[in-house]
């Protein structure tokens, strides 16, 4: 793919039900984590493709979209983006069916909620003409698999596969050296009308494009993180700390401030008579006064007061504060505040 544009289609349509009630307000790429915006995280990922200048994304968006390419504008002006809106989620091959006008030669197809760990520079020389990452996993019959012949090349895509033999989980995230063959069998998949409940899934036009002869290999990936759910955002928001977005050493001269590492603490937040960690994310313009903060997600704005949040997600400008209350408890009362 040398000298050509590389194409990065990344569908984010969906309304991220799991994630309610921060997704009533925002899309999940835009909920934050470790300090920066999912999607930004995922962005990061393209920093190694060659030529990075010559990526062009093409976001497939739907409710509430506009903030998307909003936060695009703002903070990468140098991206050269599309956007197509997708107001009938029809799962994923109909979203790049939607994107066709701007799909030409190579392409990269990325999930917008799981993160991955990978080193793209490969893309310079790489003769295979199509590469699904996976991650081998213990149990994968919740998961894709990708199914290899015995001469190392893929055979076929198997979605929630019956048993545990093979475990190479397909982690979302694609290269295909001809955008226009991988249309072609959406079309396909489309004729034939090969959907499960109501969406057209990827594996299965990828599964036309291998009865045609596609050479396509896997890539194993040690790290994938998912942020789809709010257990899944807390976990991967520990591991960005403990590997790359820590700041405590900036953080932990602060007056009137515990820090127990790792963390990352917004230079603009104003934290006040508070310990914060470990595995605590605040974010711009917060203000924590009087308070316990751990294993937890402030998001921009938002103020916590004369509390112990642990596990717990914080939305931008929400407000949570305790009021002294009087009590009066019997014998043997048991009273968690």
């Amino acid at each position: 793919m040398v000298n050509q544009t590389l194409k990065i289609v990344i569908p984010m349509a969906g309304l991220g039900t799991r994630l309610r009630p921060h997704t009533w307000s925002k899309p999940k790429q835009l909920i934050s984590v470790a300090g920066k915006a999912v999607l930004e995280h995922v962005l990061d990922t393209f920093a190694s493709v060659p030529n990075p200048q010559q990526i062009e994304l093409v976001n497939i968006v739907g409710y509430l979209g506009e903030q998307i390419e909003a936060h695009l504008r703002e903070n990468y002006p140098h991206l050269k983006a599309h956007y197509v809106t997708q107001d009938d989620p029809r799962g994923q091959s109909h979203a790049i069916w939607l994107a066709r006008q701007y799909l030409h030669g190579p392409m990269l197809m990325v999930f917008a909620d799981t993160l991955i760990e990978t080193d793209l520079s490969f893309l310079a020389h790489e003769t295979a003409e199509a590469i699904a990452w996976v991650k081998p996993v213990p149990d994968p019959r919740r998961f894709g698999v990708a199914e290899l012949g015995s001469d190392g090349w893929v055979r076929r895509l198997i979605e929630k596969p019956a048993d545990t033999s093979n475990n190479l989980a397909v982690v979302g995230f694609y290269y295909f050296q001809s955008s226009e063959a991988l249309l072609e069998a959406i079309e396909e998949q489309m004729r034939r009308n090969i959907q499960l409940k109501g969406e057209y899934f990827l594996a299965d036009a990828v599964n036309i494009m291998l009865e045609r002869g596609l050479k396509m290999r896997v890539e194993k990936v040690d790290v994938w993180l998912d942020a789809g759910t709010p257990e899944a955002l807390l976990q991967t928001n520990q591991y960005l700390l403990d590997h790359r977005r820590d700041n405590s050493s900036q953080a932990s001269n602060r007056p009137g401030l515990v820090v127990i590492p790792p963390v990352f603490l917004h230079p603009s937040a104003v934290i006040q008579n508070s310990v914060v960690g470990p595995h605590a994310s605040i974010g711009a313009d917060c203000r924590v006064e009087s308070s316990i903060i751990r294993n937890s997600i402030l998001e921009d704005g938002s103020h916590v007061t004369d509390v112990i949040l642990e596990s717990s997600l914080i939305g931008r400008k929400a407000v949570i504060q305790r009021r002294p209350g009087v009590i009066n408890a019997g014998d043997h009362t048991v009273l968690t505040l």
